[in-house]
C-alpha cells in the first residue's frame, strides 16, 4: 500500500499502529485523535465516508481518518485468518509395531457394507484402520450420511426407509444414537478451537416445543461470519436471565464484542449491563434493533431462527432440554452447511477453521478420537 498525498500518508501510518482504528461493525470506525484527545467517528453513507473531525466537516476534505479507515480494512483483508486446519486421518502406520510399511489387503465385507483391510510388510499383521468408527456395524461413509441427511431436512423415519433401499436394515433409532455419540465426541473437540469471529455480534430467541410445552432457545451469533457461538433453552422468554448466554458467548470467542445487537427484551438489557459494560473505553455498545412495517435490523438472526424452524417442523417438537439434536443442529450450521450468504462458505471456514476432505464428517470425527485417544 502506498500514499500519494499527505493526509494519505498520515492516514497509513495511523493505520499501521495497533489499537489506532477500532472497528464496530463494516459501516462503523473509531479513529483516535492523534493528540490523544478522545477518537472520531466514521461512518459510511450514502455520500460515502463520513468523519467527525472538523478537517472533514468544516474543510470537506477526505481526512487521514478516512484514509486509515481505508488502509485499515485493506489490511484486515490481507490478514490470514486460518486459525486452524482439520485434515484428514489416513492409515500410515500399522497399528501393532508402527512400521509405515504398510499394503491393502482385500476388503472384509460386512451385511453393512466393506470395511478396507491393510496388511503390514514388517510383521505380517493384518488390521483394518477405521479411527472413530470402531465396533461400529455400519460402515463410517453410511452413519456419516445418515447425519447428513438428518440435519438437513430429512426425519429420522425417513432415514430409516432410505437405508431399506440400500439393503441396509437399521431401525429410526439407530441414526439417533449415532447423533447422540457423535454430536458429543466433536463438540468436545471443536470447542478447543477458538474461531476468528468479527467485534458484532447478535442475540435472539425462538420458540421450541418440548414434550408439547412452549420453550425458548436464545442464541449468539457473530454478524460477520454467522457462527453460532452460543445458545441455551429458557421455559420463558421476558423471565430468562441471559447472562450465561452472553458469558458463554464470550467464552467461546475469548474477547467480548464491539457491538451486541439484541431486540428490546429486558432480558439482554440486563445480561449487557452485567457480562459487557464497562465504565472505560473502549466500551461495547448494546444496539437494540427496531422491526418495522418492511424491515428488521436482526435479518441475519431472523434467518437462522428460519433455519432452526425448518428442521423443528420435520422433528414436530424436542422430547428434552438438553437433547443432543440441538447440539447437532448448531454444528451443522456452523462446520457441515454451505450458506448462500457466505457465497456457499460455512461460517466455520470464514471463522478461519478449514476442514479438508471429501467428507468433513469423518474428517472432524477421525480428528476428535485421534485426541480422545
Amino acid at each position: 500500500m502506498q500514499a500519494t498525498n499527505n493526509r494519505e500518508q498520515k492516514g497509513l501510518t495511523i493505520a499501521q499502529l495497533k489499537g489506532q482504528v477500532r472497528r464496530v461493525d463494516e459501516t462503523n470506525y473509531y479513529v483516535r485523535s492523534q493528540s490523544g484527545n478522545g477518537e472520531y467517528h466514521i461512518f459510511a453513507s450514502e455520500l460515502g465516508w463520513l468523519c467527525s473531525c472538523a478537517d472533514h466537516m468544516y474543510r470537506g476534505q477526505k481526512c487521514k481518518h478516512i484514509f486509515a479507515v481505508e488502509f485499515s480494512q485493506k489490511l484486515r483483508a490481507t490478514v490470514q485468518k486460518v486459525v486452524a486446519t482439520i485434515k484428514p486421518i489416513d492409515a500410515q502406520a500399522c497399528v501393532s509395531c508402527n512400521s509405515t510399511h504398510i499394503v491393502k489387503d482385500a476388503k472384509r465385507k460386512t451385511k453393512h457394507g466393506e470395511i478396507q483391510r491393510w496388511r503390514c510388510r514388517d510383521c505380517g499383521k493384518r488390521f483394518s484402520f477405521n479411527l472413530g468408527f470402531e465396533k461400529m456395524r455400519a460402515t463410517p461413509q453410511v452413519i456419516t450420511t445418515c447425519m447428513q441427511l438428518y440435519f438437513s431436512g430429512e426425519s429420522l423415519r425417513g432415514i430409516q426407509k432410505f437405508l431399506a433401499l440400500q439393503g441396509i436394515q437399521k431401525s429410526h433409532m439407530s441414526t439417533y444414537r449415532w447423533i447422540a455419540k457423535y454430536t458429543s465426541l466433536m463438540n468436545e473437540y471443536l470447542e478447543k478451537i477458538t474461531p476468528n469471529v468479527s467485534d458484532t455480534w447478535r442475540a435472539d430467541e425462538v420458540y421450541v416445543k418440548v414434550k408439547g410445552n412452549l420453550k425458548y432457545l436464545f442464541a449468539m451469533m457473530d454478524d460477520e461470519t454467522r457462527f453460532w457461538m452460543a445458545q441455551e433453552v429458557a421455559d420463558s422468554k421476558e423471565r430468562h436471565d441471559a447472562r450465561g448466554l452472553f458469558a458463554k458467548g464470550k467464552k467461546v470467542a475469548g474477547k467480548r464484542p464491539a457491538k451486541i445487537i439484541t431486540d428490546g427484551l429486558w432480558s439482554y438489557k440486563e445480561a449487557y449491563k452485567r457480562e459487557f459494560f464497562t465504565i472505560a473505553n473502549p466500551r461495547t455498545i448494546h444496539e437494540v434493533s427496531v422491526m418495522t412495517k418492511n424491515q428488521h435490523d436482526n435479518n441475519k438472526m431472523e434467518r437462522m431462527n428460519g433455519e432452526f424452524r425448518d428442521r423443528e417442523k420435520v422433528m414436530r417438537g424436542l422430547k428434552k432440554s438438553d437433547t443432543p439434536i440441538l447440539k447437532g443442529i448448531q454444528l451443522y450450521h456452523n462446520y457441515f452447511r454451505p450458506h448462500e450468504g457466505l457465497n456457499g462458505d460455512t461460517p466455520a471456514s470464514q471463522a478461519g477453521i478449514k476442514i479438508e476432505g471429501t467428507n468433513k464428517w469423518i474428517t472432524v470425527i477421525q480428528n476428535a478420537t485421534k485426541l480422545q485417544n
